[in-house]
Protein backbone atom coordinates (compact mmCIF):
# COMPACT_ATOMS: atom_id res chain seq x y z
CA UNK A 1 0.00 0.00 0.00
CA UNK A 2 1.91 2.83 -1.14
CA UNK A 3 -1.50 4.33 -0.86
CA UNK A 4 -2.16 2.45 2.31
CA UNK A 5 1.25 2.27 3.88
CA UNK A 6 3.84 3.97 1.70
CA UNK A 7 5.62 0.68 1.04
CA UNK A 8 7.16 2.10 -2.11
CA UNK A 9 9.15 4.76 -0.31
CA UNK A 10 12.85 4.51 0.02
CA UNK A 11 13.52 3.41 -3.52
CA UNK A 12 13.67 7.03 -4.61
CA UNK A 13 17.41 6.95 -4.28
CA UNK A 14 17.63 4.78 -7.38
CA UNK A 15 17.59 5.37 -11.17
CA UNK A 16 20.33 6.60 -13.42
CA UNK A 17 18.10 8.20 -16.06
CA UNK A 18 16.23 11.50 -15.81
CA UNK A 19 12.76 11.25 -17.27
CA UNK A 20 11.80 14.14 -19.52
CA UNK A 21 8.36 15.57 -20.20
CA UNK A 22 6.03 13.59 -22.44
CA UNK A 23 5.33 16.74 -24.48
CA UNK A 24 8.90 18.04 -24.52
CA UNK A 25 9.83 21.27 -26.26
CA UNK A 26 13.22 21.01 -27.97
CA UNK A 27 14.37 24.41 -26.77
CA UNK A 28 13.40 23.94 -23.17
CA UNK A 29 16.21 23.26 -20.72
CA UNK A 30 16.43 19.85 -19.09
CA UNK A 31 15.28 19.62 -15.50
CA UNK A 32 18.19 19.75 -13.07
CA UNK A 33 19.42 16.53 -11.51
CA UNK A 34 18.42 16.26 -7.88
CA UNK A 35 19.91 14.41 -4.98
CA UNK A 36 18.02 11.36 -3.69
CA UNK A 37 15.26 12.35 -1.32
CA UNK A 38 14.71 11.06 2.16
CA UNK A 39 12.12 8.35 2.73
CA UNK A 40 9.94 10.78 4.64
CA UNK A 41 9.22 12.66 1.39
CA UNK A 42 7.70 10.20 -1.10
CA UNK A 43 5.42 10.70 -4.09
CA UNK A 44 7.18 13.79 -5.49
CA UNK A 45 6.59 15.08 -8.98
CA UNK A 46 9.42 16.79 -10.85
CA UNK A 47 9.47 20.56 -11.07
CA UNK A 48 8.57 22.49 -14.18
CA UNK A 49 11.47 24.18 -15.89
CA UNK A 50 10.90 27.94 -16.15
CA UNK A 51 10.18 29.36 -19.53
CA UNK A 52 9.00 26.11 -21.13
CA UNK A 53 5.56 27.48 -21.92
CA UNK A 54 3.69 25.01 -19.72
CA UNK A 55 1.67 25.50 -16.55
CA UNK A 56 4.22 26.80 -14.05
CA UNK A 57 1.85 26.09 -11.17
CA UNK A 58 2.48 22.37 -11.57
CA UNK A 59 3.38 20.57 -8.38
CA UNK A 60 6.93 21.33 -7.37
CA UNK A 61 9.45 18.62 -6.65
CA UNK A 62 9.84 20.16 -3.21
CA UNK A 63 6.22 19.39 -2.31
CA UNK A 64 4.25 16.26 -1.60
CA UNK A 65 1.56 15.52 -4.11
CA UNK A 66 -1.36 16.44 -1.86
CA UNK A 67 -3.98 14.78 -4.05
CA UNK A 68 -2.31 11.37 -3.68
CA UNK A 69 -2.33 11.76 0.11
CA UNK A 70 -6.01 12.68 -0.05
CA UNK A 71 -6.68 9.70 -2.32
CA UNK A 72 -5.04 7.27 0.09
CA UNK A 73 -6.75 8.91 3.08
CA UNK A 74 -10.11 8.66 1.35
CA UNK A 75 -9.45 4.98 0.70
CA UNK A 76 -8.69 4.23 4.35
CA UNK A 77 -11.72 6.23 5.50
CA UNK A 78 -13.89 4.37 3.01
CA UNK A 79 -12.61 1.06 4.34
CA UNK A 80 -13.55 2.03 7.90
CA UNK A 81 -16.98 3.14 6.70
CA UNK A 82 -17.90 -0.04 4.83
CA UNK A 83 -16.40 -2.35 7.45
CA UNK A 84 -18.10 -0.76 10.46
CA UNK A 85 -21.34 0.47 8.86
CA UNK A 86 -21.77 -2.30 6.30
CA UNK A 87 -23.71 -4.45 8.76
CA UNK A 88 -26.25 -1.67 9.31
CA UNK A 89 -26.38 -0.78 5.60
CA UNK A 90 -26.01 -4.02 3.58
CA UNK A 91 -26.26 -2.02 0.34
CA UNK A 92 -22.75 -0.61 0.89
CA UNK A 93 -21.32 -3.89 2.16
CA UNK A 94 -19.49 -6.27 -0.16
CA UNK A 95 -21.63 -7.89 -2.80
CA UNK A 96 -22.46 -11.50 -1.78
CA UNK A 97 -20.90 -12.71 -5.05
CA UNK A 98 -21.73 -11.15 -8.42
CA UNK A 99 -22.12 -7.39 -8.73
CA UNK A 100 -20.31 -4.38 -7.29
CA UNK A 101 -21.09 -2.23 -4.25
CA UNK A 102 -19.26 0.64 -2.58
CA UNK A 103 -17.17 -1.74 -0.46
CA UNK A 104 -15.94 -3.56 -3.56
CA UNK A 105 -14.02 -0.47 -4.69
CA UNK A 106 -11.80 -0.30 -1.61
CA UNK A 107 -9.29 -3.00 -2.58
CA UNK A 108 -8.84 -1.66 -6.15
CA UNK A 109 -8.29 1.85 -4.76
CA UNK A 110 -5.50 0.48 -2.56
CA UNK A 111 -3.85 -1.40 -5.42
CA UNK A 112 -4.22 1.48 -7.87
CA UNK A 113 -2.57 3.87 -5.43
CA UNK A 114 0.32 1.44 -5.00
CA UNK A 115 0.96 1.56 -8.73
CA UNK A 116 0.83 5.36 -8.86
CA UNK A 117 3.33 5.66 -6.03
CA UNK A 118 5.69 3.06 -7.53
CA UNK A 119 5.74 5.05 -10.76
CA UNK A 120 6.77 8.15 -8.81
CA UNK A 121 9.37 6.82 -6.39
CA UNK A 122 11.37 4.93 -9.02
CA UNK A 123 12.19 8.05 -11.04
CA UNK A 124 15.93 7.51 -10.60
CA UNK A 125 17.56 4.10 -10.24
CA UNK A 126 21.28 4.21 -9.57
CA UNK A 127 21.56 0.50 -8.72
CA UNK A 128 18.99 -2.01 -9.90
CA UNK A 129 20.26 -4.71 -7.55
CA UNK A 130 20.04 -2.39 -4.54
CA UNK A 131 16.55 -1.25 -5.52
CA UNK A 132 15.49 -4.89 -5.93
CA UNK A 133 16.75 -5.78 -2.46
CA UNK A 134 14.79 -2.90 -0.98
CA UNK A 135 11.65 -4.00 -2.82
CA UNK A 136 12.05 -7.59 -1.60
CA UNK A 137 12.61 -6.38 1.97
CA UNK A 138 9.50 -4.20 1.91
CA UNK A 139 7.45 -6.97 0.33
CA UNK A 140 8.41 -9.39 3.08
CA UNK A 141 7.69 -6.80 5.79
CA UNK A 142 4.29 -6.03 4.32
CA UNK A 143 3.40 -9.71 3.95
CA UNK A 144 4.41 -10.50 7.54
CA UNK A 145 2.50 -7.47 8.87
CA UNK A 146 -0.59 -8.68 7.02
CA UNK A 147 -0.09 -12.15 8.46
CA UNK A 148 0.06 -10.68 11.95
CA UNK A 149 -2.97 -8.42 11.53
CA UNK A 150 -5.18 -10.74 9.47
CA UNK A 151 -3.82 -14.22 10.08
CA UNK A 152 -6.14 -14.71 13.03
CA UNK A 153 -4.06 -13.67 16.03
CA UNK A 154 -5.98 -10.43 16.66
CA UNK A 155 -9.63 -11.41 16.82
CA UNK A 156 -10.95 -7.89 16.60
CA UNK A 157 -13.89 -6.08 18.08
CA UNK A 158 -16.45 -8.02 20.17
CA UNK A 159 -14.07 -10.96 20.58
CA UNK A 160 -11.81 -10.22 23.52
CA UNK A 161 -9.43 -13.10 22.86
CA UNK A 162 -6.04 -13.35 21.20
CA UNK A 163 -3.92 -16.07 19.67
CA UNK A 164 -4.35 -18.43 16.75
CA UNK A 165 -3.88 -22.11 16.05
CA UNK A 166 -1.01 -22.20 13.55
CA UNK A 167 -2.76 -25.10 11.86
CA UNK A 168 -5.58 -22.70 10.97
CA UNK A 169 -3.71 -19.44 10.39
CA UNK A 170 -4.91 -17.51 7.35
CA UNK A 171 -1.97 -17.09 5.00
CA UNK A 172 -3.44 -14.45 2.68
CA UNK A 173 -5.29 -11.21 3.28
CA UNK A 174 -5.49 -7.55 2.24
CA UNK A 175 -1.89 -6.61 3.01
CA UNK A 176 -0.54 -9.86 1.59
CA UNK A 177 -2.34 -9.23 -1.69
CA UNK A 178 -1.04 -5.68 -1.82
CA UNK A 179 2.49 -6.94 -1.17
CA UNK A 180 2.18 -9.20 -4.24
CA UNK A 181 0.97 -6.34 -6.44
CA UNK A 182 3.64 -4.01 -5.09
CA UNK A 183 6.38 -6.57 -5.74
CA UNK A 184 5.36 -7.27 -9.34
CA UNK A 185 4.85 -3.58 -10.20
CA UNK A 186 8.15 -2.54 -8.59
CA UNK A 187 10.20 -5.30 -10.20
CA UNK A 188 8.75 -4.41 -13.59
CA UNK A 189 9.61 -0.74 -12.99
CA UNK A 190 13.19 -1.64 -12.10
CA UNK A 191 13.93 -4.22 -14.81
CA UNK A 192 11.42 -3.80 -17.64
CA UNK A 193 11.60 -0.06 -18.37
CA UNK A 194 13.70 0.87 -21.40
CA UNK A 195 16.42 3.50 -20.94
CA UNK A 196 15.14 6.04 -23.47
CA UNK A 197 14.09 9.68 -23.23
CA UNK A 198 10.39 10.45 -23.43
CA UNK A 199 9.78 13.38 -25.77
CA UNK A 200 6.60 12.17 -27.46
CA UNK A 201 3.65 9.85 -26.98
CA UNK A 202 5.36 7.22 -29.14
CA UNK A 203 8.48 7.38 -26.97
CA UNK A 204 6.27 6.95 -23.90
CA UNK A 205 4.83 3.74 -25.39
CA UNK A 206 8.29 2.47 -26.40
CA UNK A 207 9.62 3.06 -22.88
CA UNK A 208 6.88 1.17 -21.04
CA UNK A 209 5.37 -1.28 -23.52
CA UNK A 210 7.09 -4.29 -21.89
CA UNK A 211 5.20 -3.55 -18.66
CA UNK A 212 1.96 -3.54 -20.63
CA UNK A 213 2.86 -6.90 -22.15
CA UNK A 214 3.50 -8.27 -18.66
CA UNK A 215 0.08 -7.05 -17.49
CA UNK A 216 -1.55 -8.69 -20.53
CA UNK A 217 0.28 -11.94 -19.77
CA UNK A 218 -1.02 -11.88 -16.19
CA UNK A 219 -4.55 -11.45 -17.55
CA UNK A 220 -4.03 -14.30 -20.02
CA UNK A 221 -2.69 -16.62 -17.30
CA UNK A 222 -5.65 -15.80 -15.06
CA UNK A 223 -8.18 -16.40 -17.84
CA UNK A 224 -6.55 -19.70 -18.85
CA UNK A 225 -6.65 -20.94 -15.26
CA UNK A 226 -10.17 -19.74 -14.50
CA UNK A 227 -11.79 -21.04 -17.67
CA UNK A 228 -9.50 -23.96 -18.48
CA UNK A 229 -8.76 -25.64 -15.13
CA UNK A 230 -10.85 -28.72 -14.32
CA UNK A 231 -12.49 -28.58 -10.88
CA UNK A 232 -13.28 -32.03 -9.41
CA UNK A 233 -15.71 -32.90 -6.64
CA UNK A 234 -14.44 -32.00 -3.19
CA UNK A 235 -15.38 -32.20 0.48
CA UNK A 236 -14.81 -30.16 3.61
CA UNK A 237 -15.50 -30.17 7.33
CA UNK A 238 -18.52 -27.90 7.88
CA UNK A 239 -18.91 -26.17 11.25
CA UNK A 240 -22.62 -25.67 11.84
CA UNK A 241 -23.68 -22.22 13.03
CA UNK A 242 -25.02 -23.39 16.35
CA UNK A 243 -23.97 -23.44 19.99
CA UNK A 244 -22.92 -27.06 19.69
CA UNK A 245 -20.48 -26.26 16.86
CA UNK A 246 -20.87 -29.76 15.50
CA UNK A 247 -18.76 -30.62 12.48
CA UNK A 248 -19.99 -32.66 9.58
CA UNK A 249 -18.39 -33.76 6.34
CA UNK A 250 -19.98 -32.01 3.35
CA UNK A 251 -19.58 -33.07 -0.27
CA UNK A 252 -19.54 -30.51 -3.08
CA UNK A 253 -20.17 -31.91 -6.55
CA UNK A 254 -18.44 -30.09 -9.40
CA UNK A 255 -16.66 -32.06 -12.16
CA UNK A 256 -16.68 -28.99 -14.38
CA UNK A 257 -14.47 -26.30 -15.80
CA UNK A 258 -15.08 -22.61 -16.44
CA UNK A 259 -17.61 -22.14 -13.63
CA UNK A 260 -17.64 -18.80 -11.79
CA UNK A 261 -20.19 -19.83 -9.16
CA UNK A 262 -19.14 -20.05 -5.48
CA UNK A 263 -18.72 -23.83 -5.13
CA UNK A 264 -16.90 -24.85 -8.32
CA UNK A 265 -14.63 -22.02 -9.48
CA UNK A 266 -10.93 -22.50 -10.19
CA UNK A 267 -9.91 -19.71 -7.80
CA UNK A 268 -11.17 -21.64 -4.81
CA UNK A 269 -9.79 -24.91 -6.16
CA UNK A 270 -6.25 -23.49 -6.47
CA UNK A 271 -6.42 -22.06 -2.93
CA UNK A 272 -7.65 -25.34 -1.44
CA UNK A 273 -4.86 -27.18 -3.24
CA UNK A 274 -2.00 -24.78 -2.45
CA UNK A 275 -2.99 -23.33 0.93
CA UNK A 276 -5.30 -25.93 2.44
CA UNK A 277 -8.93 -25.63 3.47
CA UNK A 278 -8.11 -24.74 7.09
CA UNK A 279 -5.96 -21.76 6.04
CA UNK A 280 -8.68 -19.99 4.05
CA UNK A 281 -11.08 -17.28 5.17
CA UNK A 282 -13.82 -19.03 7.11
CA UNK A 283 -16.61 -16.43 6.65
CA UNK A 284 -16.85 -15.76 2.89
CA UNK A 285 -19.26 -13.20 1.48
CA UNK A 286 -21.40 -15.79 -0.30
CA UNK A 287 -22.86 -16.72 3.08
CA UNK A 288 -24.98 -13.59 2.59
CA UNK A 289 -26.36 -14.81 -0.74
CA UNK A 290 -29.99 -15.86 -1.15
CA UNK A 291 -28.97 -19.51 -1.28
CA UNK A 292 -27.18 -19.29 2.08
CA UNK A 293 -29.00 -16.67 4.21
CA UNK A 294 -32.62 -15.97 4.99
CA UNK A 295 -31.58 -12.35 5.67
CA UNK A 296 -29.77 -11.84 2.35
CA UNK A 297 -27.93 -9.59 1.57
CA UNK A 298 -27.05 -9.73 5.28
CA UNK A 299 -25.85 -12.73 7.27
CA UNK A 300 -28.50 -14.98 8.72
CA UNK A 301 -29.56 -18.59 9.33
CA UNK A 302 -29.36 -21.07 6.48
CA UNK A 303 -32.56 -21.36 4.44
CA UNK A 304 -34.32 -24.71 4.19
CA UNK A 305 -32.64 -27.01 1.66
CA UNK A 306 -29.60 -24.73 1.39
CA UNK A 307 -26.76 -26.11 -0.75
CA UNK A 308 -23.91 -27.95 0.94
CA UNK A 309 -21.28 -25.38 -0.04
CA UNK A 310 -22.80 -22.54 2.02
CA UNK A 311 -20.46 -23.18 4.97
CA UNK A 312 -17.38 -23.89 2.85
CA UNK A 313 -14.34 -21.61 3.36
CA UNK A 314 -13.22 -19.32 0.55
CA UNK A 315 -10.50 -16.69 0.54
CA UNK A 316 -11.37 -13.42 -1.24
CA UNK A 317 -7.64 -12.62 -1.41
CA UNK A 318 -6.58 -15.93 -2.90
CA UNK A 319 -3.57 -16.87 -5.01
CA UNK A 320 -5.12 -16.86 -8.48
CA UNK A 321 -7.26 -13.76 -7.98
CA UNK A 322 -4.19 -11.89 -6.72
CA UNK A 323 -2.63 -12.23 -10.17
CA UNK A 324 -5.48 -10.24 -11.66
CA UNK A 325 -5.42 -7.84 -8.72
CA UNK A 326 -1.76 -7.09 -9.51
CA UNK A 327 -2.87 -5.82 -12.92
CA UNK A 328 -4.61 -2.95 -11.11
CA UNK A 329 -1.17 -1.95 -9.79
CA UNK A 330 0.14 -1.94 -13.37
CA UNK A 331 -2.71 0.36 -14.37
CA UNK A 332 -1.90 2.76 -11.54
CA UNK A 333 1.76 2.58 -12.57
CA UNK A 334 0.95 4.22 -15.90
CA UNK A 335 -0.86 7.06 -14.12
CA UNK A 336 2.31 7.60 -12.09
CA UNK A 337 4.33 7.71 -15.32
CA UNK A 338 2.05 10.43 -16.64
CA UNK A 339 2.64 12.43 -13.45
CA UNK A 340 6.39 12.15 -14.00
CA UNK A 341 6.51 12.98 -17.71
CA UNK A 342 3.61 15.40 -18.19
CA UNK A 343 4.07 18.80 -16.56
CA UNK A 344 0.83 20.56 -17.44
CA UNK A 345 -1.98 19.85 -15.03
CA UNK A 346 -4.55 20.12 -17.78
CA UNK A 347 -2.70 17.56 -19.90
CA UNK A 348 -2.40 15.22 -16.91
CA UNK A 349 -6.15 15.36 -16.45
CA UNK A 350 -6.67 14.78 -20.17
CA UNK A 351 -4.35 11.76 -20.36
CA UNK A 352 -5.76 10.24 -17.17
CA UNK A 353 -9.27 10.59 -18.54
CA UNK A 354 -8.17 9.01 -21.81
CA UNK A 355 -6.94 5.99 -19.83
CA UNK A 356 -9.91 5.78 -17.44
CA UNK A 357 -12.87 5.98 -19.78
CA UNK A 358 -11.75 3.13 -22.11
CA UNK A 359 -11.13 0.96 -19.05
CA UNK A 360 -14.68 1.59 -17.86
CA UNK A 361 -16.11 0.84 -21.29
CA UNK A 362 -14.04 -2.34 -21.59
CA UNK A 363 -15.37 -3.58 -18.26
CA UNK A 364 -18.99 -3.07 -19.29
CA UNK A 365 -18.38 -4.71 -22.67
CA UNK A 366 -16.78 -7.74 -21.01
CA UNK A 367 -19.76 -8.00 -18.68
CA UNK A 368 -22.12 -7.99 -21.67
CA UNK A 369 -19.99 -10.72 -23.24
CA UNK A 370 -20.52 -12.98 -20.23
CA UNK A 371 -17.71 -12.14 -17.78
CA UNK A 372 -19.60 -10.98 -14.68
CA UNK A 373 -18.41 -8.49 -12.09
CA UNK A 374 -17.13 -10.45 -9.09
CA UNK A 375 -14.79 -9.07 -6.45
CA UNK A 376 -14.02 -12.43 -4.72
CA UNK A 377 -12.80 -13.82 -8.07
CA UNK A 378 -11.38 -10.46 -9.23
CA UNK A 379 -12.70 -11.04 -12.74
CA UNK A 380 -11.31 -9.12 -15.72
CA UNK A 381 -14.48 -7.06 -16.06
CA UNK A 382 -14.31 -6.16 -12.37
CA UNK A 383 -10.66 -5.17 -12.73
CA UNK A 384 -11.38 -2.90 -15.70
CA UNK A 385 -14.34 -1.11 -14.15
CA UNK A 386 -12.78 -0.59 -10.73
CA UNK A 387 -9.44 0.52 -12.21
CA UNK A 388 -11.28 2.98 -14.44
CA UNK A 389 -13.19 4.39 -11.47
CA UNK A 390 -9.93 4.60 -9.52
CA UNK A 391 -8.41 6.66 -12.33
CA UNK A 392 -11.39 8.98 -12.53
CA UNK A 393 -11.43 9.43 -8.76
CA UNK A 394 -7.73 10.32 -8.70
CA UNK A 395 -8.34 12.75 -11.58
CA UNK A 396 -11.16 14.41 -9.66
CA UNK A 397 -9.17 14.62 -6.44
CA UNK A 398 -6.16 16.00 -8.33
CA UNK A 399 -8.35 18.67 -9.94
CA UNK A 400 -9.94 19.73 -6.65
CA UNK A 401 -6.85 19.55 -4.43
CA UNK A 402 -3.86 20.39 -6.63
CA UNK A 403 -5.52 22.52 -9.31
CA UNK A 404 -8.33 24.31 -7.44
CA UNK A 405 -6.45 24.11 -4.10
CA UNK A 406 -9.36 22.83 -2.04
CA UNK A 407 -7.05 21.97 0.84
CA UNK A 408 -9.14 22.81 3.91
CA UNK A 409 -12.15 20.57 3.06
CA UNK A 410 -9.79 17.62 2.54
CA UNK A 411 -7.23 18.27 5.26
CA UNK A 412 -8.41 15.37 7.47
CA UNK A 413 -8.16 12.95 4.55
CA UNK A 414 -4.72 14.31 3.68
CA UNK A 415 -3.51 13.73 7.25
CA UNK A 416 -4.91 10.20 7.20
CA UNK A 417 -3.18 9.54 3.89
CA UNK A 418 0.16 10.75 5.25
CA UNK A 419 -0.06 8.26 8.14
CA UNK A 420 -2.24 5.62 6.57
CA UNK A 421 -0.40 2.62 8.04
CA UNK A 422 -1.16 3.45 11.65
CA UNK A 423 -4.79 4.33 10.81
CA UNK A 424 -5.22 1.08 8.93
CA UNK A 425 -3.68 -1.08 11.66
CA UNK A 426 -5.38 0.58 14.64
CA UNK A 427 -8.67 1.60 13.01
CA UNK A 428 -9.50 -0.55 10.00
CA UNK A 429 -8.08 -3.71 11.62
CA UNK A 430 -9.85 -2.74 14.88
CA UNK A 431 -6.82 -3.06 17.14
CA UNK A 432 -7.67 0.15 18.98
CA UNK A 433 -11.43 -0.57 19.45
CA UNK A 434 -10.63 -4.10 20.61
CA UNK A 435 -8.09 -2.75 23.11
CA UNK A 436 -10.62 -0.20 24.40
CA UNK A 437 -13.21 -2.94 24.80
CA UNK A 438 -10.78 -4.77 27.04
CA UNK A 439 -11.64 -2.24 29.76
CA UNK A 440 -15.24 -2.70 30.87
CA UNK A 441 -17.49 -2.35 33.91
CA UNK A 442 -18.60 -5.72 35.35
CA UNK A 443 -19.50 -7.25 31.97
CA UNK A 444 -17.77 -7.04 28.55
CA UNK A 445 -20.78 -5.27 27.05
CA UNK A 446 -20.27 -2.28 29.34
CA UNK A 447 -17.28 -0.78 27.59
CA UNK A 448 -16.64 2.67 26.16
CA UNK A 449 -16.91 1.63 22.50
CA UNK A 450 -20.17 -0.30 22.67
CA UNK A 451 -21.72 2.11 25.19
CA UNK A 452 -21.04 5.07 22.90
CA UNK A 453 -22.57 3.29 19.92
CA UNK A 454 -25.68 2.30 21.91
CA UNK A 455 -26.04 5.87 23.17
CA UNK A 456 -26.02 7.23 19.62
CA UNK A 457 -28.50 4.58 18.47
CA UNK A 458 -30.84 5.60 21.30
CA UNK A 459 -30.36 9.31 20.57
CA UNK A 460 -31.30 8.84 16.89
CA UNK A 461 -34.00 6.24 17.67
CA UNK A 462 -32.47 4.07 14.99
CA UNK A 463 -29.87 1.33 15.15
CA UNK A 464 -28.55 1.87 11.64
CA UNK A 465 -28.44 5.69 11.70
CA UNK A 466 -26.90 5.69 15.15
CA UNK A 467 -24.27 3.27 13.87
CA UNK A 468 -23.57 5.53 10.90
CA UNK A 469 -23.04 8.56 13.16
CA UNK A 470 -20.77 6.44 15.36
CA UNK A 471 -18.66 5.47 12.34
CA UNK A 472 -18.48 9.09 11.16
CA UNK A 473 -17.22 10.11 14.60
CA UNK A 474 -14.75 7.26 14.42
CA UNK A 475 -13.35 8.57 11.13
CA UNK A 476 -13.20 12.10 12.59
CA UNK A 477 -11.28 10.71 15.56
CA UNK A 478 -8.71 9.03 13.33
CA UNK A 479 -8.39 12.19 11.27
CA UNK A 480 -7.52 14.09 14.45
CA UNK A 481 -5.03 11.39 15.48
CA UNK A 482 -3.39 11.60 12.04
CA UNK A 483 -3.32 15.40 12.29
CA UNK A 484 -1.61 15.23 15.68
CA UNK A 485 1.00 12.81 14.31
CA UNK A 486 1.56 15.12 11.34
CA UNK A 487 2.10 18.13 13.57
CA UNK A 488 4.64 16.11 15.55
CA UNK A 489 6.28 14.98 12.28
CA UNK A 490 5.69 11.35 13.20
CA UNK A 491 5.09 9.00 10.26
CA UNK A 492 4.81 5.23 10.59
CA UNK A 493 6.15 3.39 7.54
CA UNK A 494 7.71 0.10 6.61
Amino acid sequence: MSTLIDVAEGAADSEHQQRTPLLHHPSSPSPPQREPRDEAEPEITPSTSPGDGRDTRSVSSDQRLASLDVFRGLTVALMILVDDAGGAFPAINHSPWFGVTLADFVMPFFLFGVGVSVGLVFKKISSKSLATRKVVTRTVKLFLLGLLLQGGYFHGRNQLTYGVDVGKIRWLGVLQRISIGYFLASISEIWLVRNISVDSTLAFVRKYYIQWIMAILLCALYLCMVYGLYVPDWEYQAVRMSFSSNQSLQNVYCKTRGSLEPPCNSVGFVDRYLLGESHLYQHPVYRRSKECSVNSPDYGPLPPNSPGWCLAPFDPEGVLSSLMAAVTCFVGLQYGHILVHVKSRGQRILFWSMFSLPLLMSGYVLELLGIPLCKPLYTVSYMCITAGVSGLLLTLVFYLVDVKHWRMPTVFLQWMGMNALIIYALGACELFPAAMQGFYWRSPENNLVDSTERLLQAAFHSKKWGTLVFVMLEMLFWGCVAGFLHMKRLYVRL
